[in-house]
């Protein structure tokens, strides 16, 4: 029979799924009873009620299985106390107060850095953005970002339109952020990791802010969020050149910008502004993406609803790359409706393909060549 050392080295690969640690090196893992074939596991859930307790029995299960003599495996769970909590974000998330210089021991910190704008941080942030509503940024986005993740990437995505936000829907993501000592743990969903004020406001409610309150939930959903530092963390931009995207700038000085816009010359001149924000506050223009580029009959024939060439124009004109011709496909719209994106409920289409392709081009072709590390210095 194995020994209850044995077992917690086989469990120890095992991860929470929300934190993706070991359970043992999170100290999850509290007692192991073995009686003849039988071994009882007691697992400390960081949450009452976690959401994914289901997946952590069936991942314990499996893992004390493996063992030679073990035919039966029995959990059960309790729940930490808040001490272990706070070991737990400290662990993962740093002590927000140590960072900012101030004395708060808990949650938020002002000033706090945000850690995507550290010289060693791996993230590329992709802001998402557009001049006006209507073109499809959103859509773009969670598809963009699902893409990533099939690909083999670390996601994370930040609902930065505050006033009308989508993201929670469009990528499936209803369930709601775990609160692990005031650390938020995202919700994810098809490999993508999503953070919006729409899981902290009723259903219907409108968002009435001035600029500090955005400023603020902002600087929230970068410090606060337990992003586990991602290989890319896309910014679903609101429209437009205000408030938010002046403090994102502050905020991810690395970002790359990406503008989405459809053919018609009024959809691109407004996106020209959005760009020329860009260039005001120093983030490059990376690419443009165009939207709504056709629509292909039954018959086969494409029709452009939306005219031609504008994408390809703003592109020339910001002498950046045009990444990509999006078609418009009733799929595309449904997927946002049923939190199914077309990159998952239709793979092989045009559309989904185009996504792809995009999705390498910039996380590939596009790769930041400057090496940017806090260990370098100039003499």
């Amino acid at each position: 029979m194995p020994t209850s050392d044995q077992i917690i080295d086989v469990l120890r690969p095992v991860e929470d799924p929300e934190l993706r640690r070991s359970i043992v090196d999170l100290g999850m893992v509290r007692h192991v009873q073995i009686d003849g074939g039988r071994v009882g596991v007691q697992v400390a859930l960081t949450v009452a009620g976690c959401p994914l307790r289901n997946e952590i029995q069936r991942r314990v299960t499996e893992a004390v299985l493996q063992l030679d003599g073990v035919v039966e495996v029995g959990l059960d769970f309790t729940v930490m106390t808040d001490q272990e909590r706070e070991a737990v974000r400290l662990m993962l998330h740093g002590n927000p107060a140590a960072t900012a210089g101030q004395g708060q021991a808990h949650g938020h910190a002002e000033g706090r850095k945000v850690p995507f704008s550290e010289p060693g941080s791996k993230t590329r942030p992709l802001l998402i953005s557009s001049g006006k509503g209507g073109v499809g940024k959103s859509s773009v986005t969670v598809n963009l970002a699902v893409a990533l993740a099939s690909q083999g990437y670390q996601v994370g995505v930040v609902d930065a339109d505050i006033y009308g936000y989508s993201v929670p829907r469009m990528l499936g993501a209803d369930r709601d952020p775990v609160v692990i000592d005031q650390m938020l743990v995202p919700p994810e969903s098809y490999g993508v990791r999503c953070i919006s004020i729409g899981y902290f406001v009723p259903e219907g409610q409108a968002i009435i802010w001035r600029g500090p309150m955005l400023h603020k939930a902002l600087e929230q959903f970068l410090t606060d969020v337990f992003w586990d530092e991602p290989d890319f963390l896309l910014v679903d931009m609101p429209p437009g050149t205000g408030d938010i995207a002046l403090s994102l700038s502050q905020y991810l000085p690395r970002g790359e910008v990406y503008v989405v816009t459809t053919p018609q010359p009024a959809a691109q001149k407004v996106a020209a502004l959005s760009a020329a924000m860009a260039a005001k506050v120093n983030l490059p223009v990376k690419g443009v993406i165009e939207n709504m580029s056709w629509f292909t009959g039954d018959e086969g024939t494409r029709y452009e609803i939306f005219g031609a060439g504008g994408g390809q124009e703003l592109a020339d004109e910001l002498g950046v790359p045009l990444l990509g011709k999006l078609p418009l496909v009733p799929a595309l719209r449904e997927g946002g409706d049923d939190g199914r994106p077309i990159t998952v409920a239709d793979p092989d289409s045009e559309a989904a393909q185009c996504f792809q392709q995009i999705a390498r081009t910039i996380a590939v072709d596009m790769k930041p060549k400057k090496i940017f590390s806090p260990s370098l210095r100039i003499s």
